[in-house]
């Protein structure tokens, strides 16, 4: 499995190549959008669309030959996405273009990229971090998209291609003492993260930072809209100064927690099992709540602390599994009875069991049960209640498959 990882550098550019790269752009949008509207709306391959336009677009806009297929495959990946979400392409901005092998390339020994523009092939300078360099170095990217960002500066996204992990093999019987392991995360608000091994990353710190963050914007909105000349004038610098910070520091956090939780799962040759939330904010937003709760919800950050795990995964080589989320929360891990969940605290309603926990960790624990469930041959047999009639005093001690 081949994986991509996009380093975002930006590059130092006199007024004369910002020019080149705008009008490159402007050229590149302009042709997006009349293949868009002049070729047949039901064709989503390159390929197609390519045979049908190439000519009539090279003629028209002044793209170089490589920069006309970028644009017809930019098209056609657009036309794709926006079919799944049942809609279709309406218009694609002149903030960015993509370059191929041809039109784009990398000079490691002075750290630079030259790159093919509408007037001339221009060299510019990037600036390079020490991480940006120790990914870059000896590598020959054959891939890039030149972009305008919104402080007006030029960046290069260049595309990294390499070889994925693989995953370890295994006993056939994953859930035994031969087999390995799995780590159930259970996301939430309250703890960010909580990991059948015991893990947790709570959530009251982040929740009390991007409060702070709401206030200081509400207050400065305000200031930037009421008060006096200078006072609007210096609202605006400080917003666009505090643009992004929280999205930053909250990237930074699902950083750290993602790298943790892999880095468990290599070191004990497990795999993970992860909740999957899709709608889940469309089904809370039907339930009245009061404008804070309702921003606290919609800026929960699962899906990002999702995707990390994935692709970190893949780097990785370990495994993660999405399962369906249905009462995995209410069920208890130890008899698979549904029980009594209260805020933070858990209890199992079967007489027989009568285990009370933490409630995210019960949660955590029955995600990886499912995990192995699905995981291995006849795994359904694992979501088979273990009490019976001759259950010892602590039932919850009965032998069942080993999670992380």
């Amino acid at each position: 499995m081949k994986q991509v990882l996009t380093l975002v550098v930006k590059l130092q550019v006199d007024v004369n190549q910002q020019q080149l790269l705008s009008d490159t752009a402007n050229a590149f949008a302009s042709a997006c959008n009349w293949i868009n509207q002049n070729v047949n709306s039901n064709l989503t391959n390159r390929n197609s669309i390519q045979a049908v336009c190439y000519k009539d677009v090279k003629d028209q806009f002044g793209l170089t030959a490589n920069h006309v297929v970028r644009a017809c495959a930019r098209v056609a990946a657009n036309r794709v996405g926006a079919k799944q979400k049942g809609k279709k392409v309406k218009y694609i901005k002149p903030t960015s273009f993509d370059c191929d092998a041809r039109t784009f390339r990398f000079i490691e020994e002075n750290w630079t990229v030259s790159i093919s523009t509408t007037g001339k092939r221009l060299v510019a300078s990037i600036r390079a971090s020490n991480y940006h360099k120790g990914k870059l170095k000896g590598q020959k990217p054959t891939s890039a998209q030149v972009c305008l960002h919104r402080d007006g500066g030029w960046y290069v996204h260049i595309q990294l291609k390499s070889e994925a992990s693989k995953p370890p093999s295994f006993a056939p019987n994953r859930g035994d003492a031969e087999g390995r392991g799995a780590i159930g995360v259970d996301f939430g608000r309250r703890d960010i993260a909580v990991t059948s091994s015991g893990k947790s990353w709570s959530g009251k710190e982040t929740q009390k930072t991007r409060d702070k963050y709401s206030r200081v914007r509400a207050s400065l909105q305000k200031k930037a809209s009421q008060g006096t000349r200078s006072t609007r004038r210096r609202a605006r610098q400080i917003l666009k100064r505090l643009s992004g910070r929280e999205r930053r520091y909250q990237a930074w956090l699902n950083h750290n927690i993602s790298k943790a939780i892999i880095t468990e799962a290599k070191q004990t040759q497990s795999f993970i099992t992860i909740e999957d939330l899709t709608g889940i904010r469309e089904r809370t937003n039907l339930k009245p709540r009061n404008k804070t709760e309702r921003r606290r919800s919609n800026s929960w950050a699962f899906y990002q602390l999702r995707t990390f795990l994935e692709y970190k995964g893949i780097k990785e080589g370990v495994e993660v599994i999405a399962i369906n989320p249905a009462y995995t929360s209410k069920t208890c891990h130890c008899c698979l009875h549904i029980g009594l969940r209260s805020n933070k605290s858990f209890k199992c309603s079967n007489t027989k069991c009568g285990w009370v926990g933490d409630a995210d960790r019960n949660g955590a624990e029955m995600i990886a049960l499912v995990g192995l469930s699905v995981s291995q041959p006849r795994g359904l047999e694992l979501l088979a209640c273990p009490i019976n009639s001759r259950a010892t005093e602590s039932p919850h001690l009965i032998n069942k498959p080993k999670v992380s």
